[in-house]
């Protein structure tokens, strides 16, 4: 008989902080971590979840794990973002903005041409198809969660199975996909040179000038709270705006209201270099850092992973398919679109990681290249507002178009 394991959110923030810090660990003492770039909370996370699953296997016992902590962190992590989207610098790179909204809505496209072409190939039902395609996909558990009832609505049988379990593969494929590719890219065209710090932590900076700053350790505690204070401010405005968009009838994920307060706050307190000071940018960004480590390491932690085991055949095919041409474009088509050089190799690994899993994925993905070579800005203005913006928009009216077609 099937046992339950439910731990409360304390113990789920416990796990998932202890599987980041595993992923560290071992990325320190891996060469081939550290090398292929994969982000320390993906591998601890999956080492936890690997338990998970022979605890779940052996013994029949399933772990329930409470999402609080993690979606606050994701929400902190995202309402950084936002206070990093600074207009001035987002003009300066419209043209890789523009390019990478291009590849995002070839990549939805094809993605549900592909599934659902594989379905009818083996005489299936095409809605199977669409279980398996951009909704898991570049959508996410979010999306898959959202239209697995009008899937089963409209025929499909275990819909909510389906678009879960294929949303897993992909939030895992799209991790050690990213990194991986990112680096190669870099490493073959001599794009940068690795950073000769041994700490893999370091390398990752503010978009703000680079200027020492002595302060004293009251100065330095008044700044992390001030940014503590701002980011919990600004999704408090968040939770206002988020409730306006849900009278749109579109699906945008709970993070996007607290990302708009939080980027309209920026660009209103950069009017004057004073105000923008006391934002305490550096601070913000390194608080946003700390909650998107501590986001993945509990998200990959609580991964059912025995949901994988129960696929059949035909979805496996296809979650390969899919895998294989997000591997082929973004190096083939991608890449060279968007410029050939060190920042199109950073989009690149951001771009597997939302076009098979979720934003947060992208950012890991980036931030693991450039964990060993050097920050790059554009690319961390860029992803997060396609991912929080463009992909969930394009993604709800190429589905809407899609099922329509096939109906």
């Amino acid at each position: 008989m099937e046992k339950v394991l439910s731990l409360d959110m304390y113990a789920s923030a416990g796990i998932g902080v202890l599987a980041l810090l595993l992923g560290m660990y071992f990325t320190r003492k891996i060469s081939f971590l550290k090398r292929f770039c994969i982000p320390a909370p993906v591998s601890g996370g999956l080492i936890v979840s690997l338990l998970t699953l022979l605890l779940f296997s052996v013994f029949g016992v399933e772990c329930r794990f409470d999402g609080t902590v993690k979606d606050l962190c994701m929400m902190l992590f995202f309402t950084s973002v936002g206070f990093q989207s600074d207009m001035k610098v987002l003009r300066k790179g419209g043209r890789p903005l523009l390019v990478m909204i291009g590849l995002v809505v070839v990549l939805i496209v094809t993605q549900n041409f592909i599934s659902v072409g594989i379905a009818k190939g083996l005489q299936l039902d095409p809605l199977f198809g669409m279980a398996a395609g951009s909704i898991p996909m570049s959508g996410g558990h979010g999306t898959s969660g959202g239209f697995s009832p009008l899937l089963e609505e409209m025929g499909l049988t275990g819909a909510s199975s389906i678009t879960m379990a294929a949303a897993t593969f992909g939030l895992v494929a799209g991790s050690l996909l990213g990194g991986p590719l990112g680096e190669a890219l870099i490493r073959r065209k001599r794009l940068s040179t690795p950073s000769d710090s041994a700490d893999v932590m370091t390398g990752v900076e503010t978009t703000e000038s680079h200027e020492e700053v002595t302060a004293t350790e009251e100065g330095t505690f008044k700044g992390y709270l001030r940014a503590a204070c701002v980011l919990v401010l600004a999704i408090a405005l968040g939770t206002g705006l988020s409730k306006l968009l849900v009278m749109t009838g579109i699906t945008f994920p709970t993070y996007f209201g607290a990302l708009l307060a939080a980027c309209a706050m920026r660009n209103i307190f950069g009017l004057s270099p004073k105000w923008a000071k006391e934002l305490s940018l550096g601070e913000m960004v390194s608080i946003g850092d700390i909650c998107l480590q501590l986001f993945l390491g509990m998200a990959m932690a609580s991964l059912r992973l025995w949901k994988l085991s129960s696929l059949a055949l035909p979805l496996m095919l296809i979650l390969v398919a899919q895998v294989a041409f997000m591997g082929l474009y973004a190096a083939f088509v991608a890449f060279p679109l968007l410029g050939k050089d060190y920042d199109s190799a950073v989009l690149v690994s951001g771009l597997c990681g939302f076009g098979l899993g979720a934003t947060p994925n992208a950012m890991a993905n980036m931030s693991a290249v450039c964990y060993k070579y050097r920050y790059a800005v554009k690319p961390f203005i860029i992803v997060p507002i396609i991912g929080a913006m463009f992909v969930d928009l394009i993604n709800t009216g190429v589905i809407t178009l899609f099922l329509n077609l096939i109906r």
